[in-house]
């Protein structure tokens, strides 16, 4: 560690945190601590935060202080996470529907922050000092299993219009204090992608942060460019907020010269889970407890995939209670080699309209037809949307001389995999636009459920 980021992560990091009123720095080595528990005491360490919490939001939450009296529900009598399966499931609708009931009678400032709505409406709801403190915390703790840390140069490839509505004086004074630069998901075009492959270079950061599809799309370029980033002592590049997909990871790995450290988490379930260097997926399990429910909301053992719910026990002041993520994945069995006591997700699939049904009703993951695309070399950029169980729509930018032959053969091997009355209609774009978020999605299913 440099000593101007040792610095920033023992004082500066600190006093910025403070003068916010966050518990940032308390919340960080407590988390530093627990890591290293048995599993037995990290499980015993959640089920005390889990009877804490669902005790205070009983008496402090109009909306499950009454749900808790019809249920006829103690949490003081909470000694398992399975006890969670007695309440409902949690949706965004919930969620707009109980907005006002949902925050604490004693909730202090809270935040107003939203979903990007890519599947439907976006989700409006709250979040307090707690909360985001023990978020940042969590995404602290996972950054220095590789090596990194506050205060060592950070390059962020983003697109959120909430970071880059906020970049107002004191956010930038802080993000050049801490060695943090931002450079926009939102245009990937030619001359950006070479802007950034050059402030790379000059920047010469530890970590990237970012989109995998963004920062696999940059990969592309330098390496197809011959502009070298493997050089500049990246230690790693930590991707979250979209499906990572092993070719993307093979690309980023290759380009830049280090490891790929994959992140779960989103705006309204928080910071979920994030890969160690070897290999787990280890969940915040302090603060977060996770469940794979199966289609009749039961819950499911280890090695089963299902949709993947989540309780974030910081949320006091706006709960998030058994939230269905749409996104599938499954809980893993074994502890990770690294000697972490955190439980694991083995498996994080996507989201749940990431996936596509055939006309029998067989559900496939998209990467069915992904590579379908993927292996014609025609096909420079696409989207797939299934409007229905007969009916797809393929967007693409494609090279190809003879379309005709090119819907023939995909027509055919999306059949095979959907079923032979499928219709498939092609439209030709010049490029294919990323969400308002900045992020993309290969596949997008407008199918209910």
């Amino acid at each position: 560690m440099s000593l101007y980021t040792a610095l920033v992560a023992n004082a500066l990091f600190p006093v910025h945190e403070r003068l916010k009123g966050h518990s940032t720095v308390s919340a960080f080595h407590a988390l530093e601590k627990s890591q290293w528990l048995p599993p037995a005491e990290v499980a015993a360490l959640q089920v005390r935060n889990l009877r804490e919490f669902l005790s205070r939001i009983g008496r402090d939450v109009p909306y499950f202080r009454q749900l808790f009296a019809e249920l006829a529900f103690d949490p003081a009598a909470v000694t398992s996470t399975a006890d969670l399966a007695r309440l409902p499931l949690m949706d965004k609708a919930a969620i707009r529907a109980g907005t006002d009931a949902l925050r604490a009678d004693n909730a202090g400032a809270l935040e107003k922050f939203s979903t990007g709505g890519s599947t439907g409406e976006p989700l409006i709801f709250y979040r307090g000092k707690e909360r985001v403190s023990h978020d940042v915390a969590a995404k602290w703790r996972a950054t220095r299993w590789w090596n990194v840390d506050i205060g060592d140069r950070e390059i962020v490839l983003w697109g959120s219009p909430i970071e880059l509505g906020s970049q107002d004086r004191v956010r930038l004074l802080r993000d050049k204090l801490i060695r943090s630069e931002l450079l926009s998901a939102f245009e990937m075009s030619n001359a950006n992608l070479l802007h950034f492959s050059q402030r790379i270079r000059q920047f010469r950061p530890r970590m990237l942060f970012g989109y995998p599809s963004s920062l696999a799309l940059l990969a592309e370029y330098c390496m197809q460019n011959g502009y070298r980033v493997d050089d500049l002592g990246i230690r790693v590049v930590f991707v979250t907020s979209e499906r990572l997909y092993d070719h993307q990871r093979e690309s980023i790995e290759r380009a830049f010269g280090c490891p790929v450290a994959n992140g779960y988490g989103g705006r309204d379930a928080g910071f979920i889970a994030h890969q160690c260097p070897a290999g787990g997926m280890h969940i915040t399990a302090e603060d977060i407890v996770v469940e794979i429910v199966g289609d009749d909301g039961s819950a499911l053992p280890p090695g089963q995939k299902g949709e993947i719910v989540v309780t974030h026990m910081r949320t006091g002041e706006f709960p998030f209670v058994r939230y269905r993520t749409g996104d599938v994945g499954c809980l893993g069995a074994a502890p990770c080699d690294c000697g972490r006591g955190l439980p694991l997700l083995a498996e994080i699939e996507g989201r749940t309209t990431d996936f596509v049904r055939a006309a029998d009703g067989t559900v496939l993951h998209g990467l069915a037809l992904i590579y379908v695309l993927r292996e014609m070399p025609a096909v420079e950029e696409f989207r797939i949307i299934q409007e229905s169980l007969t009916e797809v729509t393929v967007q693409w930018v494609t090279t190809a001389a003879d379309r005709a032959a090119l819907e023939a053969r995909v027509t055919e091997q999306f059949r095979a995999r959907l079923g032979e009355s499928l219709l498939v209609n092609f439209e030709y774009v010049g490029k294919i636009d990323r969400e308002a978020s900045g992020k993309f999605r290969y596949v997008v299913s407008r199918i209910a459920g």
